[in-house]
């Protein structure tokens, strides 16, 4: 019995290294673009910080894919249409900006404006008028009334949704309705990328 326990242990070991060792090397390649958007950062009057940039490149690719921001749809409304990591930052800051401008105006807090990039900016009125401050019971309201139908779920079908944030609340996402906890992962994301990068 006792060799059976030190064999779970020790498989249960090797897993949280490997995963330890993926979420660095993540953090690593994600951090590649801090210059890139340090620089567009400057360009830009924004009250986008580089931190949370860097958080939503890691959210949304973990830098692994040309479009790292996933900027295409709010520039074309297509998925895809941006194959240089540049552009998609200048597009992805441009967007955020326009969120925050938003949510100032609206009086509603960050990370409603956070929200609203995978929902979009209307998310922004429909916070103001629901407390002004993003919650999670809002965000699945949302997805399940607004997002999933506007994309042709009109029976909040459901999938399972394998992230830790997700799975402590049931695990499911809305097809077709943008990702519930996105804002969240993007704030946990900023302090993970904190911890990884002073290793």
């Amino acid at each position: 019995m006792r060799k059976l326990t030190r064999t779970i242990a020790l498989i249960v070991l090797v897993f949280l290294a490997y995963q330890f060792y993926k979420v660095h090397q993540a953090v690593k390649q994600v951090m590649t673009y801090q210059p890139m958007v340090q620089e567009i950062l400057a360009e830009n009057d924004t009250k986008a910080n580089e931190e949370l940039v860097l958080a939503m490149i890691y959210t949304e690719t973990k830098g692994q894919q040309a479009d790292v921001m996933q900027s295409s749809e709010s520039a074309s409304g297509y998925a895809d249409t941006i194959t240089d990591s540049k552009e998609s930052i200048r597009q992805g800051v441009e967007y955020l900006t326009q969120n925050l401008t938003f949510a100032e105006e609206a009086k509603v807090d960050v990370w409603t404006a956070v929200q609203a990039y995978n929902y979009g900016p209307a998310y922004i009125d429909y916070i103001a008028q629901n407390g002004g401050k993003n919650t999670i019971e809002l965000a699945t309201t949302y997805s399940r009334e607004v997002v999933a139908p506007s994309l042709g779920n009109t029976t909040a079908a459901t999938y399972t949704y394998y992230h830790p944030m997700a799975l402590l609340n049931g695990g499911k996402l809305y097809v077709n309705g943008g990702n519930i906890y996105y804002s969240r992962q993007v704030r946990f994301n900023v302090y993970l990328i904190r911890l990884m990068s002073a290793i």
